[in-house]
């Protein structure tokens, strides 16, 4: 009977391997960690009008899953009051506009794709879309997936797209969401840059 010896594993094959688990772990431990966030400071309820057609910025604290909170963009404020005049309502990611069915405004919304907001010199007069009703309820499919999630991190991201906007009062503007998230990395802050691109007519 003829004996077999085991040949030793060079050194060289066992580093190779030892440098590939390494570097595995390596990304994986990169794509779990948390990545660098905008975060903004919610802006106080009931401010002053903003000047001239913008860009402006609006940060709505919509952190409570219970609550709504409506937004005036003419104003540049969140309204505490909703039967007050309001465009946008935002409960954590969910979104509403006060056009549509069920609501009394003309508000809606058109997506624009991937556009850069400062490029615009108008926006379309039609083909907005406000509420509608799905099932006992109604949706804003135009902005139902304004964001991206990552499962990996837990981090919502706003999607590179403007819409353009069509205020409660007809106003026509654009507007991109910048980030959900408030100081501390703490979610449910929407942050907005929106500008006009008509006069603000008399109320």
């Amino acid at each position: 009977m003829t004996e077999h010896t085991q040949q030793p594993i060079p050194r060289a094959a066992i580093a190779a391997v030892g440098a590939l688990v390494v570097a595995v772990l390596v990304l994986v431990g990169m794509s779990l960690r948390r990545p660098e966030l905008p975060v903004y400071a919610a802006t106080p309820i009931g401010g002053e009008r903003p000047a001239g057609a913008g860009p402006h910025l609006l940060t709505v604290d919509a952190s409570d899953p219970e609550l709504w909170r409506h937004v005036d963009l003419a104003r540049g404020t969140v309204v505490d009051d909703p039967s007050a005049p309001w465009d946008l309502a935002f409960r954590r990611f969910e979104v509403r506009v006060n056009g549509g069915a069920g609501a009394l405004g003309q508000a809606g919304v058109l997506d624009l794709g991937p556009v850069a907001l400062d490029s615009l010199a108008s926006v379309p007069a039609e083909g907005y879309r406000g509420m509608e009703v799905a099932g006992r309820d109604t949706t804003l499919a135009a902005l139902e997936h304004w964001y991206a999630y990552s499962y990996t991190t837990h981090v919502l991201r706003p999607l590179d797209q403007t819409f353009a906007f069509r205020t409660a009062y007809g106003r026509l503007a654009a507007l991109r969401f910048v980030s959900y998230y408030c100081p501390g990395a703490q979610p449910g802050c929407v942050t907005l840059r929106y500008r006009f691109f008509d006069s603000a007519p008399a109320r």
